[in-house]
């Protein structure tokens, strides 16, 4: 899947992006300085020269930990200028444009910012309209009825395929994209050792600890801060996807009606869920603003800022809700948190959020060089 001009990250063109990490590439192959930096720099070893798909898997590989920018003799000031965190950066967000699906919807990483903005408007237009179309507007400030009092401000019918076909979209639309991504990358096969290997890369986050010490956000010192933050924003998504499969559970097996008691499983779980986005969220939005902006790819804020108060808002209104629940501020406190869900899942795969398909991608193909180990040998 060739690179293409149209596609623009900031100032530069996909084109120029990989020239620039292919000859930073090229360089670094020749110094090996970093090597134990990261998982880059020994898949960079394999290699002698560099195709298209073979940076768009290194880019992904990139954690941005920015060590080697710190330890590089010729990082700028030099006249090599080699800066291989900013470059891997504008390759890795042109690549989840590239391996979008449908293509015809790819454009909209472009002014992501806008999009994520429009998207979560429209969800929230959307939302507000059904609740009047199914009920009455008197039933978004009406006080709750127990049980099934969210289903008095929108049936559960019309809330269940909302979220279904919506999040189902989300899902193919992510898993096309890694599929591309994988046929383009030319792996053939996959061990279960391999398999391993990359679900615990990716559950510890190993790689956002640099050579081990941590990451140079701020300067040449190490820190663990944003692994730690990554944390909370990864483990408190998956709390509030357990959530609402706990909550599933309940109403189609048990026959348990929501809204569920505060010490009940889905509660518990989306509450914790909750407060962990709102911590990895609100730190990573802090960080951006604190990081010493050399190694960046500053063309690229708007994807990530867009994306990390998505997330957040999701927290917020679900806490929010939580709150309100049992007062008159529930049909609206619902009303505005599934439109704010209904963006999330829309944009999923045109957002930040795609990263975590490709870096998980890109790690088991990084397992899968470093076992050796192809389908079928174990």
């Amino acid at each position: 899947m060739p690179a293409t001009e149209t596609i623009t990250i900031g100032a530069v063109t996909q084109i120029e992006a990989l020239a620039d990490a292919r000859h930073f590439m090229e360089i670094c192959n020749g110094c090996r300085y970093c090597e134990g930096f990261c998982a880059v720099f020994p898949a960079m070893e394999l290699r002698r020269e560099f195709a298209d798909a073979d940076l768009n898997y290194l880019a992904n590989l990139c954690h941005n930990c920015q060590g080697c920018f710190y330890a590089c003799q010729y990082a700028p000031p030099h006249p090599f200028g080699v800066n291989v965190p900013q470059a891997m950066a504008q390759v890795r967000a042109a690549s989840y444009e590239q391996y979008a699906w449908p293509r015809p919807l790819a454009r909209l990483f472009q002014g992501n910012g806008v999009v994520v903005s429009l998207a979560t408007a429209g969800g929230l237009a959307l939302v507000l309209l059904l609740s009047m179309l199914f009920r009455s507007t008197q039933m978004l400030t009406a006080w709750p009825v127990e049980p099934g009092a969210f289903y008095v401000v929108i049936p559960f019918p019309v809330m269940m395929w909302m979220g279904l076909l919506t999040f189902g979209y989300a899902l193919v639309a992510m898993f096309m994209g890694a599929r591309n991504f994988w046929r383009d990358a030319g792996t053939t096969g996959v061990a279960t050792r391999a398999i391993g290997e990359a679900v615990w890369d990716i559950l510890t986050l190993k790689n956002l600890g640099g050579g081990g010490d941590g990451c140079n956000d701020r300067d040449e010192s190490f820190s663990m801060t944003r692994r730690y933050l990554h944390h909370f924003m990864f483990y408190g998504f998956m709390l509030c996807l357990a959530a609402t499969t706990a909550g599933t559970v309940f109403h189609h097996f048990l026959g348990w009606v929501a809204p569920y008691s505060l010490l009940s499983l889905p509660v518990v779980l989306g509450t914790l869920g909750g407060v962990g986005l709102l911590i990895g969220t609100g730190g990573l939005f802090a960080m951006k603003f604190t990081d010493d902006p050399a190694p960046k790819a500053r063309g690229l804020l708007g994807m990530d800022v867009a994306m990390l108060v998505l997330l957040a808002l999701s927290a917020l209104t679900g806490l929010v809700l939580l709150a309100l629940r049992s007062t008159g501020g529930m049909g609206i406190a619902l009303a505005v948190h599934l439109g704010v869900i209904l963006a999330l899942f829309v944009v999923l795969p045109y957002s930040k959020m795609v990263h975590g398909v490709y870096r998980g991608a890109a790690l088991l193909r990084y397992a899968v060089e470093r076992t050796g180990k192809p389908l079928g040998t174990e």
